[in-house]
């Protein structure tokens, strides 16, 4: 450990995650920087994962257990108890490059009004399938256009940040209301909160997709429908102007698009909210059937076809 590096915190809440909780941490203990502090909550896991946190005490884990409240309430205890100077939020099944926080510190110690982002790529089964695929936002942005370009829309993933604490201090907690997309809440006032954000080619994450245990997989509209109108505040008190509310407008279309065939009461006030923003229109994709069924019958009915079939 260098006296002059500074702390990094890196935080990981905990949910039976026993299949890939060993993976996480190495890849958190093979980082090339050299001040790290390793937090991980273990919220009321129910499997193995318990066990497997503790064959990592000795190598400097720090371990606080707590009953089942959820990701948010996790993430929060964790930060709460860390030291860091800077803060890196890992899932329990994300995977960080050996070399990512430390191309990210040589960004941010020379700027650190500003947050870092890096390479996303998901993968299925084996980490080395990963594809890293060039996106919009993969760039130094200023706030305003990352979350434009963002809305339009882009991943963001959580594993990416990394956040000097100050601009996470005046951020503010996650919100432990939300079940989903609190990541993307949580993210944008990150990223509203701080000067720029800086892209750092060569610093790479890797998320699973395809697990049924994430919360991801686990539709919850109403949260979704809530997180998109906390953006929506967050977004519109720093900015205000056609294409902020433009890309607004879109995201509540998404919202609409996706959760038609299971709430249509909920599809129908995310449509109204998008068109009281911006008179643009936008049509749900999907393949050739869904097409050729949007064409015939309209994308309403289509989609109901496509919930019918068990297709989100």
């Amino acid at each position: 450990m260098k006296a002059d590096a500074p702390l990094v915190s890196v935080l990981i809440p905990v949910f039976n995650a026993a299949a890939f909780l060993a993976a996480t941490l190495d890849s958190v203990l093979a980082q090339t920087w050299p001040n790290l502090e390793i937090i991980v909550v273990d919220d009321g896991s129910t499997d193995r994962s318990a066990e497997i946190i503790e064959q990592y005490r000795d190598r400097g884990v720090e371990v606080i257990r707590q009953d089942n409240l959820g990701s948010t309430a996790a993430r929060n205890r964790a930060f709460a108890a860390s030291n860091g100077a800077f803060v890196q939020f890992l899932d329990h099944d994300d995977l960080i490059d050996p070399d990512k926080i430390t191309i990210q510190m040589r960004r941010l110690i020379a700027d650190p009004l500003s947050v870092a982002s890096c390479e996303a790529g998901c993968f299925t089964r084996q980490p080395e399938e990963t594809r890293f695929e060039p996106l919009a936002t993969w760039s130094d942005l200023e706030p305003r256009e990352f979350l434009t370009r963002n809305f339009q829309p882009c991943e963001i993933v959580t594993a990416q940040w990394l956040i000097p604490r100050p601009i996470a201090e005046a951020a503010g907690p996650w919100n432990e209301a939300l079940g989903v997309f609190d990541d993307r809440e949580y993210l944008t006032r990150i990223v509203l909160a701080a000067r720029w954000v800086l892209f750092c080619p060569g610093a790479r994450c890797r998320f699973r997709i395809g697990n049924p245990g994430s919360l991801s997989q686990r539709p919850d509209w109403a949260s979704r429908f809530a997180a998109i109108e906390l953006c929506q505040k967050h977004f519109l008190a720093r900015f205000e102007d056609e294409s902020v509310r433009r890309c607004l407008a879109i995201d509540w279309q998404e919202l609409a698009h996706a959760c038609l065939p299971y709430d249509p009461g909920l599809a129908k006030e995310s449509l109204a909210r998008g068109k009281a923003l911006h008179p643009i229109k936008v049509r749900p994709g999907g393949g050739s059937r869904f097409r050729v069924a949007s064409s015939l019958l309209g994308w309403r009915m289509a989609r109901r076809l496509q919930a019918m079939a068990g297709r989100r």
